[in-house]
This record gives C-alpha cells, structure tokens and sequence, in this order.
C-alpha cells in the first residue's frame, strides 16, 4: 500500500484566505495557484519557489493565461513576488504577511 504524504497549511490559508480570494474577490484561481507554490515551499522547506506558468497550470488545472491572471492578483494582494530574472522557471516567493 502506497504511503500518504501530508501537508499542513497555516489556519490562516483555510480560515481567512480562502473565503478572501474566493469569496470576497471572486478570484479562486489565485487561491488554487498559491496553494500549489505554498505547498511547493512547504515541501522544500523553502520560500522562494522555481515554477513556470506551465507548471503552474498542470499543477492546478488552470489554463496559463488564468495562472498569470491568478499570479497578478496575487502580486496586487502582496502574497508572491517575483524575483526580478527572466528565465524558464521563474523564481517566486511566496509571503506570508499575517506572520510577522
């Protein structure tokens, strides 16, 4: 039988963050993209995450002209940054603003 790996989110993500994203702004494709690189960052013990749009997309299902769309709204909310390099993987970090 084949092992479940689990992964723990902050409250925060599940309580406040999804009914915001969801909800409030009408926007639950950025909601599914930051917790794909938030559990990518989980996974890797890391903030900052190398995934292309592509990735991103296969990831969540999304088409990737609603990853940039989610990844811009996210930008806008202050919940990723992109580092300022232009490659295939693009490095992005993911934030946690109510952790201070």
């Amino acid at each position: 039988m084949a092992s479940v790996a689990t992964l723990a989110f902050d409250a925060y993500v599940v309580d406040v963050l999804l009914p915001d994203l969801v909800g409030h702004d009408r926007k639950p494709s950025a909601f599914l993209v930051y917790l794909v690189l938030a559990g990518i960052a989980r996974r890797t013990g890391r903030d900052r995450v190398s995934a292309s749009l592509e990735t991103i997309a296969v990831k969540t299902g999304l088409s990737k002209s609603s990853v940039q769309s989610a990844l811009r709204h996210l930008r806008r909310r202050g919940l990723v940054a992109d580092e300022p390099v232009s490659s295939a993987d693009p490095v992005r970090t993911i934030l946690r603003p109510w952790i201070r």
